[in-house]
């Protein structure tokens, strides 16, 4: 299992038809700016760092813009390259997921809130 993150833009309406009944149709499309993947063995991490929620369940602390991620994820990355080896103390034993693997992919996914500041922010669990 999974974490996927998502950094939104525009949702536009499609004209499109229909296949089976030949009918013309409208359908929405949004726009993907960013989209990311993480074990959820990094969970325990994350949450050592401090960003858990903000990475994991972002709409339950009001997180519905990347520009409000910046802060917490900048945080979170000072933290853990503060002090590496007590976050490689959480590194899963399965080998699923490591200190390197995640502070790389939170160090991206900061840099694409900070390219699109104004996008929407979803996460899937």
């Amino acid at each position: 299992m999974s974490l996927d993150v998502y950094l939104t833009g525009k949702t536009t309406e499609i004209p499109c038809r229909c296949n089976n009944c030949v009918n013309e149709h409208t359908r929405k499309e949004t726009e993907v700016l960013y989209q990311a993947n993480i074990t959820h063995n990094m969970c325990e991490m994350a949450e050592h760092a401090g960003i858990y929620m903000a990475l994991w369940r972002p709409e339950e602390i009001g997180i519905t813009k990347a520009s409000q991620l910046v802060k917490p994820l900048q945080d979170g990355i000072e933290l853990m390259k503060s002090d590496p080896d007590c976050f490689k103390k959480f590194n899963p034993s399965n080998g699923w997921g490591s200190y390197d693997i995640f502070i790389k992919w939170v160090e991206r996914y900061l840099s694409a809130c900070k390219q699109y500041p104004d996008a929407d922010v979803s996460v899937s669990r």
